[in-house]
């Protein structure tokens, strides 16, 4: 099978330009980091792909043994990167993808060059001394109300992930999104995410590291960025002017700016 066609890989930009890479998060698809593509893509090799699962991918090739782990998502990134030649690349990951990237970086150092964590979180359940902002009984309801009814959960909790309540479509674009997932690869993804901890993995981030987080996101609160960034070497945290967990649809520019920023740093 190819990798390529297995992940829905779409490159955009410059031939001979630094290669980006966007990962998305659980219950969405390449398609919401459009709005920030067109700046990176001036300058910048933008790869996209969509997990094995999630969007235009080839759902054949999907294991719920293999995707049980963030392993498994990992395995996804440094395979795309190998079938497309990479060589330190930048890997720019939203919410759970932010901890893939750190495995894929572990696991394949001449891929990967440098990190964006947008909205990263290394553990959802707080811990004696860690703030990861839902109990272990709310990740539990969480989940069993996933596994009971996806699409009436996706649909209450969607706009409050967005966030931004004043702009319903946004709610409802990550609705939609959610809604499209296969609920049964949705039920996997979602305990693979929500019950993962991987803030042992943190230190071990050799490569130049930007912290995004919002002002306000109530699946990341801003203790989790800061504790991203103080068990990072090296890396920097930035707060964008955004509110919820998905900046590069509610705050676009300012996201692209920041990464931008970034970039302009580690080329």
């Amino acid at each position: 099978m190819s990798i390529l066609r297995r992940n829905n890989v779409t490159v955009s930009g410059p031939v001979d330009g630094p290669v980006v890479v966007l990962a998305h998060g659980f219950g969405c698809d390449q398609n919401m980091w459009r709005l920030i593509v067109p700046a990176l893509a001036e300058r910048y090799r933008v790869v996209l792909f969509d997990y094995v699962g999630s969007g235009g991918s080839d759902l054949s090739a999907w294991d719920p043994e293999r995707y049980a782990s963030l392993d498994g998502y990992a395995r996804d990134v440094v395979e795309v990167c190998e079938e497309l030649g990479l060589e330190r690349a930048a890997f720019v990951g939203h919410s759970v993808s932010a901890m893939v990237g750190v495995l894929a970086a572990r696991t394949a150092p001449e891929r990967i060059g440098a990190l964006v964590m947008v909205a990263p979180s290394p553990r959802y359940i707080d811990d004696d001394g860690y703030r990861g902002g839902f109990s272990a009984e709310d990740i539990e309801e969480l989940l069993e109300s996933l596994e009971a009814n996806y699409l009436g959960w996706s649909s209450t909790m969607a706009p409050l992930i967005m966030g931004n309540p004043e702009r319903p479509e946004l709610g409802q674009e990550l609705t939609n999104s959610f809604c499209a997932t296969d609920p049964d690869i949705a039920r996997v993804f979602a305990r693979t995410t929500f019950l993962s901890d991987s803030r042992e993995d943190l230190p071990g981030v050799s490569v130049p590291t930007l912290v995004l987080d919002c002002t306000e996101d109530m699946i990341a609160p801003r203790a989790v960025g800061a504790y991203v960034q103080a068990a990072v070497p090296a890396s920097r945290l930035v707060t964008l002017k955004a509110t919820g967990h998905c900046p590069q649809l509610s705050a676009p520019e300012a996201t692209a700016e920041a990464i931008l920023d970034f970039l302009r740093t580690v080329r």
